[in-house]
C-alpha cells in the first residue's frame, strides 16, 4: 500500500502574489550584491516577538542533544554555540509564520529562488533557535574561497543564482558584548582565503578578525545575507541570553541538510505557500499512482 503524503503544494504559482510581501529595490539588490548582506529593521511585529518568545520559554530546560521537543531536535553545533533546536519550524504555531513571512520571502526568493527557469521556488532546508549565553560563539566559516555550490553567491544575466540566503530574527536586543553575528563584507565574491581566518573545526573565534563587523539588532529586526559570505558569532560576555531564529532558504529542488522529514499530518495543516516551501515536491512512494510532476514555481 502506498503511503500517503501531504496535499499536492504547486498547482499554481498564484499563491506567490501577496501584495503584503514587501520587494526588495534596486538600492537594496545593489547592495546585496556588493555587501552580501541586509538588514531589515522592524521585521517582527512586537505581538509575533513575544509570541516566539514563549515558544523558546516552554523549550525543557534540560532537553540533551539529541531529544526532541515536538517537531524539532536538539543539535548544537558545537558546546560553545549554546543551545539550538532544529527543526524549530515544526516545533510550536508562532515559527510557521516566519516560514513566508512578508518582510524577507519576496528577498530570498529572488535571490535564491532561480527566478525565470523551470525551478523557480524556495525551499527551508534548516530552521533553528539558538540560545547563546556567556562565554559562547560561534566558529568562523564560509567564504567565496573554494565556497560549495549548495552555498555559492552567483549574479549572471540579470538574475540571482545563490545556493543559500539565511534569515537571522533577532528575539533580544544584540549590541556590543551580546555575541553578535560577525561578517566580511564582500567575502561571498573573495577568490583567496583570508590569511588570518583560522579553522572551524578548531573552533577559532572571529572577535578580531581584519575586516570583520559585528551585525548589531534590535529585537524584532532580521539580517538577511548569503551563506557564502564569511560569518560567525562573536563572544557573548555580557550575562543573560541572546535570542535568535535561524531560518536557511535554498532552491526548490534541494534537500534536508541533516535528512530531517515533515510529519505529513503537520504539513497538511500548512497554508499552500507554507507547504511549498518545506515540500516542494511531496514525495512519490512506491505503489502511488500519482504521476509527478516537476517544481512549478
Amino acid at each position: 500500500m502506498a503511503t500517503p503524503s501531504a496535499p499536492d503544494v504547486h498547482p499554481s504559482s498564484s499563491v506567490w502574489g501577496d501584495a503584503a510581501d514587501q520587494q526588495p529595490t534596486a538600492l537594496d539588490d545593489f547592495l546585496f550584491d556588493v555587501n552580501g548582506y541586509q538588514i531589515l529593521r522592524q521585521a517582527v511585529p512586537a505581538d509575533l516577538a513575544d509570541r516566539l518568545d514563549a515558544e523558546f520559554d516552554a523549550f525543557p530546560a534540560r532537553l540533551p542533544r539529541g531529544g526532541w521537543h515536538r517537531g524539532g531536535q536538539r543539535r548544537d553545533y558545537t558546546p560553545e554555540t549554546g543551545f539550538e533546536l532544529h527543526q524549530a519550524v515544526a516545533a510550536g504555531t508562532p515559527f510557521e509564520e516566519l516560514i513566508d513571512h512578508p518582510s524577507w520571502i519576496a528577498r530570498v526568493r529572488r535571490y535564491a529562488g532561480e527566478v525565470d527557469s523551470h525551478v523557480e521556488g524556495v525551499y527551508i532546508d534548516e530552521s533553528i533557535a539558538s540560545i547563546r549565553t556567556a562565554g559562547g560563539h560561534h566558529p568562523v566559516h564560509s567564504g567565496g574561497y573554494h565556497s560549495p555550490l549548495r552555498c555559492a553567491y552567483g549574479y549572471a544575466n540579470g538574475v540571482f543564482r545563490c545556493g543559500q540566503v539565511n534569515i537571522i530574527v533577532a528575539l533580544t536586543d544584540v549590541g556590543p558584548g551580546d555575541g553578535a553575528t560577525m561578517v566580511v563584507p564582500g567575502s561571498h565574491k573573495a577568490n583567496l582565503p583570508h590569511p588570518l581566518a583560522g579553522d572551524y573545526d578548531r573552533g577559532d573565534r572571529m572577535d578580531a578578525l581584519p575586516g570583520a563587523v559585528e551585525i548589531h539588532l534590535e529585537r524584532g529586526d532580521a539580517l538577511l545575507f548569503t551563506d557564502s559570505l564569511m560569518h560567525g558569532g562573536s563572544s557573548r560576555t555580557n550575562p543573560g541570553e541572546r535570542r535568535v531564529l535561524i531560518y536557511r532558504y535554498g532552491p526548490a529542488w534541494g534537500g534536508s541538510r541533516f535528512g530531517y522529514v515533515y510529519d505529513p499530518a503537520w504539513l497538511a495543516t500548512l497554508s499552500e505557500r507554507r507547504r511549498r516551501i518545506l515540500e516542494p515536491r511531496p514525495p512519490v512512494h512506491v505503489g502511488d499512482p500519482t504521476v509527478p510532476t516537476e517544481i512549478d514555481g
